[in-house]
């Protein structure tokens, strides 16, 4: 355990250390997750002529919320992997006693604590333009949302990081990704909360990993009424179906990369 703690630290301190290089990209990068703002124009005026059952600051706090959420659960490990594979990196990873995997893991978080300031700053510019949509979670629900929005995070990674285990058979695995991604921003609430969808099609959406990528966390910061049990064994039930998933692609695709002379 010492160990691996030991180990943890010092992937950690260095993954940080070297997202602190790229601090102009982080910025650039935390303000290209600025899509909920712009949908929150649209729907901070449509909800003054029509019947959501969400007023023009409701929709102004979800965005704000869906926003900070995106800041945290945003990965890219497809990518990545599939460049070390294409490339042959991969196997200088497979030489060391440790799970690949862990390098890109330890670097997404390493990037939130890197990015933390400039989400701060933004939020904190979102509160000067829009003062009357300021509000304070309470403490428990604060840390609910911080134990939801890990799960979050985790289940992003590990979805993702299975669809890039395909990188062992396809030479372009990233095109998964850029496929599932357009069901993503519709149904995960990145465009428009749930409450709006109609009731039949709301049922069936809760029942995908889709929304409890954004909407539920998002949902919880700002008090929308949520089934927080079952949506906690949702996100439990898709992380197990998912983690199975990848540790079988895991150890076909290893022997895929060595009978290519990896």
């Amino acid at each position: 355990m010492t160990k691996s703690l030991k180990i943890a630290k010092t992937l950690l301190f260095t993954y940080y250390a070297y997202m602190l290089e790229y601090r102009a990209e982080l910025f650039l990068w935390a303000l290209s997750g600025a899509l909920p703002f712009i949908l929150m124009g649209v729907w901070t005026q449509a909800a003054e002529t029509g019947q959501f059952g969400l007023n023009s600051i409701d929709f102004a706090r979800y965005f704000l919320a869906t926003f900070i959420v995106r800041q945290v659960n945003v990965v890219w490990v497809i990518w990545e992997f599939e460049k070390e594979v294409v490339q042959g990196k991969l196997s200088n990873r497979l030489l060391q006693p440790l799970d690949p995997v862990w390098h890109h893991f330890v670097s997404h978080v390493s990037e939130r604590f890197a990015r933390l300031p400039f989400v701060f700053g933004l939020v904190l510019l979102f509160f000067a333009i829009y003062p009357q949509s300021f509000w304070l979670p309470s403490l428990g629900r604060f840390l609910l949302f911080l134990l939801v929005i890990v799960l979050t995070f985790c289940l992003r990674f590990l979805i993702q990081y299975t669809f890039a285990l395909f990188a062992f058979w396809l030479e372009r695995a990233s095109a998964i990704e850029q496929f599932w991604s357009l069901i993503y921003l519709f149904l995960s609430g990145i465009t428009a909360p749930l409450e709006v969808f109609p009731a039949p099609v709301r049922e069936v959406v809760l029942w995908t990993p889709f929304p409890y990528l954004i909407h539920f966390p998002a949902s919880i910061l700002i008090g929308l009424p949520v089934d927080v049990g079952r949506s906690l064994l949702v996100m439990l039930g898709w992380s197990a179906v998912f983690f199975v998933w990848n540790r079988w692609l895991w150890r076909q695709g290893l022997k895929q990369y060595s009978s290519m002379g990896a």
